[in-house]
């Protein structure tokens, strides 16, 4: 079970570190657009973005994994001819439908959003789709053809220049949230540019209108799943524009994206333990490793959780651009959601797990339900809480959604795919994460980030308090001392 669960946190590393570079690059912009945006020009931002996420879906048309099915049903990922088939007409349907956005915005802008969302944005982020659109397939051949190094190098030089343009356009010549979309149209365009070798060694003259039918029938039904994915995602904004102002949503964008820290930690699991899964389904024991699994996920989960809540009111105020704090004042007062977000991706993570056991039981529209349910439990508690709460009520929803997926995934996976999981362990780790978080209260440890110390020595005393109350069980034991043994060796 060990070397199992090893290999695992093993190749979480391998495969999450271009992954992590990218996110950590992407990350950067924070700073940057808190001391570069007023909140409100934040918030019309964060609002657009949110729409394009939305469009995004429906420019795709689930193409991409449909190429990477069908290529994979055929034995061969390399085929030009099925290529081009998707490739020239999502190509044209985007470049069309972009066109009338471009030609349109100026009537059209009113009807296509929020209000403070002009025309001239409306432009751009046209652009930005339809380049975008032309980037999905190139990427998927990459995956398919077995190119990881070229796929992700052109992946973190994608937010390497957007991080480079957006300090050029937003700081040093002040083109406030037009920036923004310059900034990423242009990074947007440089990407089809890197790809462009890839598109012409893949592209042929040719169109089969039965392999287009196919793939129109692999991607179409990911739609759906895929907007409602995205409603989890970033529904909040434009739901939270409606009851609040641009400034209320620049505030709420920040401090959320904080919280997204934890994401870096469940996104390097998550890329790891599919194909890790997969591999155990002919395995004896597979069921007690996937149990195993969810118990070590919840541990050091918790301890990122804890380590983002405590540490991040501190973290946004050390003094890094000559003197400027890393997050620009005005928007710290919103600290306060970034353990509510933390603790929405913990669960998450717990999702991730939940996928197991209806994938390993050939019933993977499974997941796709649970994304509906999460999608629905989520605009649910949006239109309840936001406007008591204001953006800690839309906040809430992060958590309460992504606990309605994994609880809905848990439940048909006891019938189709029992796993024998460590109920007890699994509480022993929350209420000693409950105690810590407890304790964080009782001392006053708010969002002002004061006593720092005392915080990471909060963060310390979790996997302290599992020590020393009998959480690890002896062959845990034995295999951390046998670990400790080769560490301090080597």
């Amino acid at each position: 079970m060990f070397k199992d669960i090893r290999r695992l946190l093993n190749e979480t590393a391998v495969y999450g570190l271009s992954t992590v570079a990218g996110r950590f690059l992407n990350l950067l912009l924070l700073p940057l657009y808190t001391h570069a945006l007023s909140p409100a020009d934040y918030g019309v931002a964060a609002i657009l973005f949110s729409y394009l996420a939305f469009l995004n879906v429906v420019y795709g048309c689930g193409m991409d994994f449909a190429l990477m099915r069908y290529w994979r049903e055929r034995g061969d990922a390399a085929s030009p001819e099925v290529f081009s088939t998707a490739f020239f007409p999502l190509g044209s349907l985007a470049v069309a439908f972009s066109a009338l956005v471009y030609l349109g915005a100026g009537p059209l802008a009113p009807l296509l959003g929020h209000a403070s969302i002009g025309a001239s944005l409306w432009r751009l982020a046209s652009v930005i789709l339809a380049l975008d659109a032309l980037a999905l397939l190139p990427f998927a051949s990459l995956r398919m053809r077995h190119r990881p190094a070229l796929f992700a190098a052109v992946k973190i030089l994608n937010i390497a220049l957007n991080l480079a343009l957006s300090y050029v356009f937003l700081l040093r010549w002040g083109w406030g949230v037009a920036g923004v979309f310059w900034a990423a149209l242009a990074t947007s365009a440089a990407t089809v540019a890197l790809l462009t070798p890839v598109i012409v060694a893949q592209c042929r003259p040719v169109f089969d209108a039965a392999v287009f039918k196919k793939l129109l029938r692999f991607g179409l039904p990911l739609v759906p799943a895929g907007l409602a994915s995205a409603v989890v995602n970033v529904a909040d904004r434009p739901i939270l524009a409606a009851y609040t102002n641009d400034a209320t949503v620049g505030l709420y964008q920040a401090n959320y994206r904080l919280g997204v820290v934890m994401m870096l930690l469940v996104g390097m699991f998550d890329m790891a333990f599919k194909p890790f899964f997969i591999e155990q389904e002919a395995k004896e024991g597979s069921r007690q490793i996937l149990a195993r699994v969810l118990t070590y996920f919840v541990v050091l989960g918790g301890a990122g959780f804890l380590a983002i809540s405590l540490l991040s009111g501190w973290v946004v105020r050390l003094r890094v651009f000559g003197g400027k704090p890393l997050i620009h004042p005005d928007y710290w007062p919103g600290l306060g959601i970034v353990p509510i977000v933390a603790l929405g991706y913990l669960f998450y993570g717990v999702y991730i797990n939940m996928i197991a056991p209806a994938t390993l039981a050939h019933k993977s529209e499974r997941v796709a339900y649970a994304t509906a349910v999460g999608a629905a439990t989520n605009v649910l508690f949006l239109l309840i809480l936001i406007p008591r709460w204001g953006i800690v009520g839309a906040a809430w929803a992060t958590p309460l959604a992504y606990l309605a997926m994994a609880g809905s995934l848990y439940g048909w996976g006891r019938s189709l795919y029992p796993v024998p999981y460590e109920y007890g362990r699994l509480l022993h780790a929350a209420a000693a994460l409950a105690v810590v978080w407890a304790l964080s209260r009782v001392l006053g440890l708010d969002a002002s980030g004061a006593r720092a110390g005392l915080r990471l020595w909060l963060v310390l005393l979790f996997p302290a308090l599992l020590a020393v109350t009998g959480f690890l069980k002896d062959d845990e034991r034995r295999a951390l001392k046998k670990w400790a043994f080769i560490a301090s060796a080597s």
